[in-house]
């Protein structure tokens, strides 16, 4: 008999990279365990990623700065932030970062996809995923991903990036076009880290995750064969464990260090603006 192609997605391979026993409870066990309360940097990457959403759809003589800036204040939500104050504070950063971010792009192309689903063989997996926003450009695609984090991007984050990697294999098949370019769109700096891949960094970028497949099949189906949990999806502990979902669920993790506030890894405008200086 072939054998069974492995769905993978970025977030299931990082996830199992991360913390094989976070992997379990978010993908293997049922019920899942209780998750964590929300972050506000979580809240407020879905935020921007819903406004520009949002602002791709309108009609391109509406696809002005202040629709922009007005479409964060429609989708936004406090979930996460310490309070109403800080809330709004960041409400307004965001909206900021989205204007001037939609004021220096060309915003006149539709998009090929937005938030676009792709899925397509690869090897041994099934490479598939939510991809933010994908461009055609000289007659091939382009990989765009937003990023709101604390940090800006560097042209090695994007070679990096397996998950943008993935993007690349899945939407070229999905979409029958050449893809070669990958690019990170930190909105807080305004910067662009981009990456031109090869056939070999690519293939690269497969095989890793082609062997992070194998091995949480095989864990998963050890343990649905009566394998032991703690053995075969051990907890990797760090300063991850600060902000993992289900952090009250592992006592290794909440012995690992304090929880982090809901708000701590939100990116600020000062730190922003001293790195992109420097």
């Amino acid at each position: 008999m072939p054998r069974k192609l492995i769905k993978v997605t970025p977030s299931r391979v990082a996830t199992w990279l991360d913390c094989p026993r976070r992997y379990r409870m978010a993908y293997v066990d049922r019920p899942t365990p209780p998750r964590g309360g929300a972050f506000a940097h979580s809240t407020l990457g879905a935020v921007v990623h819903n406004a520009l959403r949002a602002f791709f759809d309108l009609p391109v003589r509406r696809r002005t700065p202040e629709a922009a800036h007005a479409l964060v204040g429609q989708h936004w939500k406090d979930d996460g932030f310490a309070g109403p104050g800080q809330a709004a504070t960041y409400r307004e950063l965001a909206a900021g970062w989205v204007a001037d971010y939609v004021g220096e792009i060309d915003v006149t192309d539709d998009p090929i996809g937005l938030e676009r689903w792709v899925s397509a063989p690869i090897g041994s997996i099934v490479a598939e995923g939510r991809v933010d926003r994908i461009d055609e450009r000289d007659g091939e695609l382009v990989i765009v991903d937003y990023k709101t984090g604390r940090s800006a991007l560097t042209t090695d984050d994007a070679r990096a990036s397996q998950a943008l990697a993935l993007y690349v294999l899945a939407a070229r098949r999905t979409l029958r076009r050449p893809c070669t370019r990958v690019e990170l769109h930190h909105l807080p700096s305004g910067t662009v880290a981009a990456w031109e891949h090869t056939e070999e960094s690519l293939t690269r970028h497969r095989t890793r995750a082609e062997e992070a497949a194998e091995e949480f099949t095989l864990a998963t189906d050890t343990l649905n064969a009566g394998g032991d949990q703690d053995v075969l999806f051990p907890p990797r502990v760090g300063r991850q464990c600060s902000w993992c979902d289900f952090r009250r669920s592992c006592p290794e993790g909440q012995a690992a260090g304090p929880a982090a506030e809901p708000w701590a890894l939100l990116a600020r405008a000062d730190e922003v603006a001293d790195e992109v200086k420097g």
